[in-house]
């Protein structure tokens, strides 16, 4: 610790803090315009000067020393201070501080009696209204560089330069055009830390930013990615005015990206349902809740009394909190009777949760993600995190910035392979191979930690005997990977001293998804980097919907109780049916693929789908909307009349993220609590309201009549979430699973003691490599990747109903230029993509991203039909879709098409 005297006060800070922070620890404020606590200190404006032992320097670049003596209030200092505000105050206009709530500047002015009438300068300089949400009043630029660092050490983009010279210096975009023409991915960083309103949210957010007071402030878990960043949203007159990304969050630290900051505009569109909606005479009218859920409950009754509670199934919510998805498996389970019931991970990361606790015992990551910043060695798989988790992406950016190295492996060069030390490119569906490359090498060349694996590892030799068959050279014939890029890139992971591995859905949308889980997770293994070790991150998935992570936990799967407990479990099943007092079915349930075979086949006869667009997103989306038109009942809760809400017999208005309490989990295994912000639109109620208002029609009594309760409820069937409470999560912030013990901290680092499987080790894995499902041929010679893009979210229901559309405005089927010129496509040119399932309708872009024979495209609008692409090949363990690997041709669109 350091010690010094502050204006007479002792103070006492860590190591490596400054004099500013030392200032700020004995109560006293100083003038920081060119400072902002989430960047490296660069002490330019010379606002914070104090007297420091006889000497004048900068706070916030001076390190505090012990011994020390610090004054603010000597004369000298405060007059310097002054006189530097009132120079900068005076080349701007008078506007500039008439408003200290929302102005630094003008704040600084304020507190040291700078009149107003000193910012006297001319408006000599243009407006740059040209980007949806961030807007550029030149002549209120200081050039304090804040906008500029926070671009480059935080988001990572470097979108933003400073240009001119002496008095007429400004930030202006890299490009050199207008904004909205820029790199700039709107995250708001800029908006956030501009001192003086140069730079400004428009409309209601204007001078909005993250370091004002919380008087009008709801603190709530971003509805986007499986991040789980912190925000802050902002109400005037009932209605979001802004979303502030919170400096204190334990994930995010005051950044956003341009989702969870910006695309609430959704919560006001006219298209947003806000009364129910009911069949009849082959149309959907508004009807009243009591007769909408009526119709429901007379629905379930009928198909229970025809065709037995298994007839019955509801496909849960990634969106929706963990208390709704703890009802709706109550629901199921207890007053329906069977257990059919499942969630979206089911089609992203159902591998992840097979895969890693076959491997390690758990369904979750192994570290929390803080721990990445420790990282000397960063193995990215299978996912753009720049894109699809901004604020991960930029983490990571920042990391190898700093020194880590790199490797990403994705057949794409997009994002983070822009900065790798090596980019593996492997064709699509060939994961496996590679990670098995990988090890050979890793134990060819003795990169193993033997320790580890004789005392907490098993299944070795099994491992090693198969390795023996995937030296780089063969690999590289299957993979496409050159052998020495895969050398090169499992010596950097060897070799490092804190290697971490995260991965995404280029991993898990296979048809051996788990398999490529398992394999990967031999690395940390082999490497002895995982389990508390200290020797590295371990291994974590990059969930990609808000709670796709919590969904599961709670027990919103076919074969999986909350807390993962096995249905067929007499001992799991027992603790629960205590709690609940209603006996729970022993049978697995069906799968979400399973459900609409059955509802072709005439087998189910009601479906409820609870926020989640399977139309729109399902693969072979053809067949999943002949499977909704042949259920006798379809119900569907949603925000907005969407593909699959047009097939339904009964439309229940909800609510969103933003309008309802409860929690979320994380990609990390954090729980962090929701609030509401604002009141749903009409009627609309909770998803977690709407299964109460059936079960009472039904006659059953589903206790816990608040989220708080259910949460308490979860804990007593499972104790892997028996510490956690609403009351806790509001004082603490965010906890992490398991957390038995209210009263003990949960685990951040998983396995420290023991691995959670039968045998207490980490299991490696030993599959041999097998081909994707589909593989290009005569008729259909290319493979198509699907995945997401930066400016939207999944079907794209909410982001494109906002300014978002004005960011990305369509879906883009990207392609190299060889294949531009094999099939006669120009770039910017509508074209028909055609598989064996079905065709969509893209625009061509034409680029170097992809390598020949390789194409890639969003879902993020329904109109192009892009998953009626998708065939129904999934993964041979969970039933995951093969989203990442389809046999596609290519031709323009002609105008009779």
């Amino acid at each position: 610790m350091t010690w010094l005297q502050v204006d007479g006060v002792r103070v006492e800070l860590p190591a490596g803090a400054s004099l500013l922070d030392a200032v700020r620890a004995a109560g006293t404020e100083l003038p920081t315009l060119c400072h902002d606590d989430r960047l490296r200190p660069a002490g330019s404006c010379r606002t914070c000067l104090v007297r420091v032992d006889g000497r004048t320097v900068a706070a916030c670049v001076t390190p505090a020393t012990s011994g020390l003596t610090v004054d603010t209030a000597d004369e000298s200092a405060r007059n310097l201070r002054r006189d530097a505000v009132a120079l900068i105050a005076s080349a701007l206009p008078p506007h500039a501080l008439a408003d200290s709530s929302h102005s630094e500047l003008a704040e600084a002015c304020r507190t040291l009696g700078i009149p107003v009438d000193t910012a006297a300068g001319d408006p000599r300089r243009d407006r740059d209204e040209s980007h949806p949400y961030v807007h550029l009043d030149r002549d209120l630029c200081i050039a304090c560089g804040r906008c500029v660092r926070m671009c480059s050490d935080v988001q990572g983009t470097f979108a933003l330069t400073l240009t001119g010279r002496g008095a007429d210096t400004v930030v202006a975009p890299g490009t050199g055009g207008p904004w909205a023409g820029s790199d700039c991915v709107s995250c708001g960083g800029c908006v956030d830390t501009c001192p003086t309103g140069a730079i400004t949210q428009p409309g209601p957010g204007q001078g909005l930013t993250s370091r004002q007071a919380p008087h009008d402030r709801v603190r709530t878990t971003c509805g986007y990615c499986g991040v789980g960043c912190t925000l802050d949203v902002v109400i005037r007159e009932d209605r979001v005015a802004a979303v502030l990304p919170a400096r204190d969050g334990p994930v995010n630290r005051g950044h956003a990206c341009v989702k969870g900051r910006f695309a609430y505009g959704y919560l006001g569109s006219a298209e947003r349902l806000a009364e129910p909606l009911v069949r009849e005479n082959g149309e959907l009218r508004p009807a009243t809740w009591d007769e909408a859920v009526a119709r429901v409950a007379d629905g379930l009754r009928t198909a229970v009394i025809d065709g037995g509670p298994d007839s019955v199934a509801a496909i849960s919510s990634a969106r929706a909190t963990n208390e709704e998805n703890y009802l709706v498996q109550n629901f199921l389970r207890t007053v329906i009777g069977t257990n059919n019931v499942d969630n979206c991970s089911r089609l992203c990361h159902a591998p992840s949760a097979a895969g890693l606790t076959a491997s390690f015992g758990r369904a979750g990551g192994t570290d929390p993600f803080g721990d990445v910043e420790t990282a000397d060695c960063l193995l990215v798989v299978g996912a753009n995190p720049v894109e699809a988790h901004p604020v991960v992406g930029a983490r990571l950016l920042q990391r190898a910035l700093a020194g880590a190295s790199l490797i990403v492996a994705d057949p794409r060069a997009v994002g983070l392979a822009h900065h790798a030390d090596v980019h593996l490119r492997p064709r699509p569906g060939t994961n496996v191979a590679l990670f098995h490359g990988l090890a050979h090498v890793l134990v060819d060349e003795g990169m193993t930690d033997p320790g580890f694996l004789q005392d907490r590892a098993t299944g070795l030799d099994e491992l090693t005997d198969l390795l023996t068959d995937y030296p780089p050279e063969r690999v590289a014939r299957i993979t496409g990977v050159p052998a020495d890029d895969i050398r090169r890139a499992a010596r950097l992971y060897g070799r490092a001293q804190r290697p971490a591995v995260l991965y995404g859905l280029g991993v898990t949308e296979h048809l051996h998804g788990t398999d490529g889980v398992r394999t990967l997770a031999n690395l940390p293994i082999l490497r002895g980097a995982v389990g508390g070790t200290g020797r590295g991150f371990g291994i974590s998935p990059l969930r990609g919907q808000n709670n796709v992570q919590g969904a599961s936990d709670m027990g919103a799967l076919p074969d999986l109780l909350p807390g993962y407990g096995r249905v067929t479990d007499p001992e799991a099943r027992a603790r629960a049916e205590a709690v609940w007092r209603r006996p729970v079915p022993s049978v697995p349930g069906l799968r979400i693929p399973e459900m609409f075979a059955a509802a072709r086949e005439g087998r189910l006869r009601a479906l409820w789908i609870i926020g989640e667009d399977v139309c729109a997103t399902d693969p072979d989306s053809r067949r999943v909307a002949e499977a909704l038109d042949a259920c006798p009942l379809v119900v569907v809760n949603e925000l907005f009349l969407g593909e699959t809400a047009r097939h339904a017999d009964v439309v229940l208005p909800v609510a969103s993220w933003l309008e309802k309490e409860g929690t979320f989990v994380n990609f990390d295994r954090r729980f962090q609590r929701v609030r509401q912000a604002v009141k749903p639109p009409g009627t609309a109620r909770s998803d977690f309201d709407v299964v109460h208002a059936v079960a009472d029609v039904l006659g059953a009594d589903l206790g816990c009549s608040t989220p708080a309760e259910a949460l308490d409820e979860c804990g007593r069937v499972t104790p892997l979430f028996a510490g956690l409470s609403h009351e806790r999560l509001d004082r603490e912030g965010a906890v992490p699973w398991p957390c038995p013990e209210p009263d003990r901290p949960g685990e951040r680092t998983l396995y420290a003691d023991e691995f959670a499987t039968s045998d207490s080790r980490a299991h490696l894995s030993a599959p041999p490599y097998l081909p994707p499902g589909e593989e290009p041929d005569q008729d259909y010679p290319l493979v198509l990747v699907t995945g997401r893009r930066w400016a939207h979210y999944n079907s794209g229901s909410m982001t494109r109903r906002g300014d978002n559309l004005l960011l990305d405005a369509q879906d883009r089927l990207d392609l190299h230029p060889e294949d531009a010129a094999r099939f006669g496509v120009r770039d910017g040119t509508p074209v028909t993509v055609e598989s064996r399932h079905g065709q969509a309708r893209l625009v061509a872009r034409v680029g170097m991203e992809l390598a020949p024979g390789q194409l890639f495209c969003a879902f993020h609008f329904p109109a192009s039909a892009v998953n009626s692409l998708t065939s129904e090949h999934a993964d041979t363990v969970t039933s995951c879709p093969e989203y990442k690997v389809t046999a596609v041709r290519l031709r323009p669109t002609v105008p009779h098409d």
